[in-house]
């Protein structure tokens, strides 16, 4: 039963009553109430009636406005609102697993191209232990990806044809040749540009690995895990 129904049954049972009270014949000793005190029980009831049933419509009211229209027509967001790239957009990603740091545990090594266009993009190089702990964080330009060797004409080349070659240069990035074992030979002699105790530290372990890649502007480089040392370290470019 709604409020007002309510308020409706107790208003007549209060009407009810206060006519019992005025005519008063049911029982001989019962004095008859005078027409003024009725007037004042039966008028404060009313009003009271009918402030509440006000107040239960303006509630009702402003639920509704505020509630969810089951008749309002959905608008979906429009697709170019909906997948915005940025710089941080993932636009591939490749990835293998490779012992590291560990001889008995293969750690993972990562390649992720982001930004909102290929070329213009960065690739992020991620050596992950199978601890979780990030060995190696390295961003570079998108473009020290791309092998012009891979293109027809590296002055007439479009853009896309340089965004193919650079996706080519992703999934060759972690070929099998690349890493080497041990990371350094021991007829190998010090780069004059390498860390010395770095040098020292992976070239006297034989069972460490290193992995080569190009790197910003082009240039060849070796990374290896220095276990004495606990973190990767270049030891050739």
């Amino acid at each position: 039963m709604c409020l007002s129904s309510k308020l409706g049954v107790f208003l007549s049972f209060r009407l009810s009553h206060c006519r019992h009270l005025y005519f008063a014949v049911s029982h001989p000793k019962m004095k008859m109430v005078a027409p003024s005190t009725m007037k004042k029980l039966v008028l404060p009831v009313a009003f009271v009636a009918l402030l509440m049933q006000a107040s239960s419509c303006a509630t009702t009211e402003r639920e509704v406005g505020t509630s969810q229209n089951a008749e309002r027509v959905y608008t979906p967001t429009p697709e170019a609102q909906r997948s915005r790239l940025t710089s941080r957009s993932v636009l591939n990603a490749v990835r293998t697993t490779h012992s590291f740091s560990d001889p008995k545990t293969k750690d993972n090594f990562v390649l992720l191209l982001q930004g909102a266009k290929i070329i213009n993009g960065q690739a992020r190089f991620l050596i992950i232990s199978s601890t979780g702990d990030t060995l190696r964080n390295e961003v570079m330009p998108a473009t020290a990806l791309l092998d012009e060797r891979e293109l027809e004409d590296p002055q007439a080349a479009t853009v896309r044809d340089k965004e193919i070659a650079i996706l080519k240069g992703m999934n060759n990035f972690f070929r099998p040749d690349r890493f080497v074992q041990p990371a350094i030979p021991k007829s190998a002699v010090q780069p004059t540009e390498a860390d010395a105790e770095a040098w020292a530290a992976v070239r006297e372990d034989n069972k460490a690995v290193g992995f080569d890649y190009t790197a910003n502007g082009g240039r060849e480089r070796r990374i290896a895990y220095a276990r004495k040392l606990r973190k990767a370290v270049v030891i050739a470019e």
